[in-house]
């Protein structure tokens, strides 16, 4: 493989050192509300300004919206001060929904649309995007030309961005993949890739992007009718939510700072990934991120059975 996780347990393979906090670019594509172009330039300047220097976009977020609005924040930036992360795999067009693009045209095509809205010639990252229906293909025809386009220079480091936990470790098993990033499936609600996909990943040196720590926002605001994994939350699951939160107000801490530093504890990830559509929301995120917050919680939160005893903690 070409990482390899070394004797003091760091990872050596392509690419820059990822930082522990990175922007979601997908907001600033209009994902849940209109953005206005410059308040979503200041939140990726923001973002840069406080450390958060992945930038994570693809090409389905509003149809190319995201990629354009990133690349206008950044084209007076120095490239070298930010990794930019795309994704391929699915055909955008205006106006239109979003179509399967696995075959190694459909991967060069998407790639020079990308390049062209995002005003660049490199990408640090390139991720297969949601392949679930096509993994046959994605292995068989993306892989071999991300693989090459590494090699080349074009891209520093490939990866899988999936919200399945296990077809995401098929493809880690199938691939050479330098990265993967899994979407809500490590998260207080949400612990299956715990048992095989980040164990996977520590065994091969991959290193993790943790998305979606807050399922949709349930964890960032758990009520009735929040969204979950994009859909109206469950009655049992929103009981799970409101159980967090209550444990969590007791200790005095925001369940959104547990959300967000539970994923962070895990060995084998490298940056959680969180979405933003305003500078003040990034700030907020990384206050989150540095807040220290009580043993005595995390102990709670096992005795109650809401994460699994076996789970690292910070």
């Amino acid at each position: 493989m070409r990482n390899r996780r070394v004797a003091d347990g760091s990872v050596r393979g392509r690419g820059l050192p990822l930082p522990d906090l990175g922007l979601g670019c997908a907001p600033i594509g209009d994902l849940y509300a209109a953005v206005n172009p410059e308040v979503a330039a200041a939140t990726v300047h923001t973002a840069l300004a406080l450390g958060s220097t992945l930038l994570d976009t693809a090409p389905k977020y509003g149809n190319g919206l995201s990629e354009q609005r990133l690349g206008q924040a950044l084209a007076s930036l120095d490239p070298n001060s930010y990794q930019l992360a795309t994704k391929v795999g699915w055909s955008v067009t205006e106006n239109r929904p979003p179509e399967p693009a696995f075959s190694a045209d459909g991967v060069l095509r998407s790639l020079e649309g990308s390049m062209r809205r995002l005003g660049t010639d490199r990408f640090d990252i390139v991720h297969v995007h949601d392949p679930d229906d096509h993994l046959d293909q994605a292995v068989a025809e993306t892989m071999p030309v991300l693989e090459r386009l590494r090699d080349e220079g074009v891209i520093g480091t490939i990866g899988a961005g999936m919200n399945s936990d296990g077809l995401l470790a098929d493809l880690v098993r199938r691939t050479d993949l330098d990265r993967v990033l899994i979407a809500g499936r490590y998260t207080l609600l949400e612990q299956g890739a715990r048992s095989a996909l980040l164990p996977l990943c520590l065994e091969r040196g991959i290193e993790v992007i943790a998305a979606g720590v807050f399922n949709s926002g349930l964890l960032a605001d758990p009520r009735p009718g929040a969204p979950y994994n994009y859909r109206p939350v469950p009655d049992e699951i929103l009981a799970r939510a409101l159980r967090l939160k209550e444990i969590c107000t007791r200790h005095e801490v925001p369940l959104r700072a547990t959300a967000l530093q539970f994923p962070a504890a895990h060995p084998a990830v490298r940056t959680v990934l969180i979405g933003a559509a305003h500078p003040d929301e990034v700030a907020d995120n990384v206050a989150l991120a540095q807040m220290r917050l009580p043993s005595a919680l995390w102990s709670e939160l096992r005795e109650a059975g809401l994460i699994d005893a076996a789970s690292p903690v910070p």
